[in-house]
């Protein structure tokens, strides 16, 4: 009973702190402050440090601000000019046009990025005037443009898989192998429904476009080759073995300079900018992390993760019924929550219930990214939205609507994965077999 009264105070204290606009990070170190003076006699202030500075000065941090850098440049490049221009003459002439272009130019940027905003933003702003100029219905076009911006998320370089990997320890390299089938899957679903609104219904049927000529095929591959180049060198060196996932992203930061260097948009401005905006996202991120293991910490004095773990194998769940519970808990904390905090959020308590349960941890890593990406799509919060809507100043209500059936793909999508776990599974074994 103790044990559920001092929870239910730091769970108030925790929603109480987030719904006065308390950020996020800063909020969990609260309430793991609250916690460590409530339940234990230990100087919090010791405890704090030694927490913080072992779960922030980890080896496997190390790819992320270099990633995260990566992406920055390329955002920052004409990549996306050349990737519609590259990806067009090869899609328009597919049943939904140049609405694939959407989702396969969010694949690619999101395997040179690892970020969900970054992706969208960079894809959006190209394909977004384009696909009005060629009067592509809005709900299709913003609708595939937030669906297809989460796989931001999953595709490797994920920066949300190495900060799962950095919190419950697992291989980040093998985490970014498993992210490859669900994240390509899930591209390939958004697409198949775009195909299926093209071939089926009268509209999608009058907007074929012009087949195009071999000549703009060709001058299509010569744009997309140097970012081919690079997705194969940053990911197939994780995948063969030939490089750690640091080494990786190290590559991928020298590539990206060398392609914005010979694409005439790297300069001192956009370097400086480029940095400048690798130190905010990986702050924000840190201070998460922080707030994120030092709660961990005093949730642990509580003995919460354990009478969890304990209280769940008691019930005699299946692997499958505990997944179908997360599911649903996902969903709602979702629609408060974004992806990054979710996780942090939640591993704490979670990571002992889920090993109890005998799930691999590599596929729920999958699983729980899946399920953050949906958050991106759920309103009041979904940041996807206000994403979409600031691009195309469309209104909320209406983006939301539109990527409604963006969220029942994913929904399906999860539930592949949760019937078919070699999904995620099979490259990390190939890789480590």
């Amino acid at each position: 009973m103790e044990q559920i009264i001092a929870v239910s105070f730091l769970i108030f204290a925790l929603l109480a702190l987030l719904g006065l606009g308390v950020w996020v990070g800063l909020s969990l170190l609260a309430t793991g402050m609250v916690a460590m003076l409530l339940f234990t006699d230990m100087n919090f202030g010791d405890a704090m440090a030694t927490t913080i500075w072992s779960h922030s000065a980890t080896w496997s941090l190390t790819s992320l601000p270099l990633f995260i850098w990566m992406g920055e440049i390329l955002f920052r490049s004409k990549l996306s000019e050349n990737l519609f221009s590259g990806l067009s003459p090869w899609l328009r002439r597919l049943p939904g046009g140049l609405l694939h272009v959407n989702i396969l130019g969010c694949a690619t940027f999101a395997a040179l990025s690892g970020s969900s905003a970054a992706t969208l933003t960079t894809v959006g702003k190209m394909t977004i005037p384009e696909l009005k100029k060629h009067s592509y219905p809005a709900s299709l076009a913003l609708g595939s443009l937030a669906g297809a911006g989460t796989v931001g998320l999953l595709i490797p370089p994920s920066i949300t898989l190495i900060v799962y990997g950095v919190t419950v320890e697992e291989s980040i390299g093998r985490l970014f192998i498993a992210g490859i089938i669900p994240g390509l899957m899930l591209s390939l679903m958004f697409s198949s429904y775009v195909f299926g609104w093209g071939l089926l219904t009268p509209e999608g049927r009058s907007l074929r476009e012009a087949r195009a000529t071999m000549a703009e095929k060709i001058r299509g591959l010569a744009h997309l080759l140097p970012v081919m180049i690079l997705i194969g060198s940053v990911i197939g060196s994780i995948f063969f073995g030939i490089a750690s996932p640091i080494e990786a992203a190290a590559v991928g930061v020298v590539g990206a300079l060398v392609l914005s260097y010979f694409q005439g948009s790297l300069s001192v401005k956009t370097l400086v900018r480029s940095l400048d905006g690798t130190v905010q996202v990986m702050s924000m991120i840190m201070l998460l992390i922080a707030g994120s293991s030092f709660l961990a910490l005093s949730m642990a004095f509580t003995g919460l993760p354990a009478e969890l773990a304990g209280w769940i194998g008691r019930m005699n769940l299946s692997p499958t019924m505990l997944i179908a519970v997360l599911t649903l808990f996902f969903l709602f904390l979702g629609m408060f929550l974004d992806g990054f905090s979710m996780i942090l959020l939640t591993m704490a308590i979670l990571e002992p219930v889920v090993r109890s349960a005998g799930i691999d941890m590599i596929w729920f890593g999958v699983f729980i990214v899946l399920i953050s990406e949906m958050a991106l799509l759920t309103p009041p919060i979904g940041f996807n939205l206000f994403l979409v809507d600031a691009m195309s100043g469309a209104g909320i209500a209406k983006v939301s609507k539109a990527a409604f059936p963006m969220f029942l793909i994913m929904l399906l999508a999860v539930a592949l994965l949760v019937l078919f776990p070699w999904l995620a599974l099979w490259l990390p074994e190939l890789m480590t077999g």
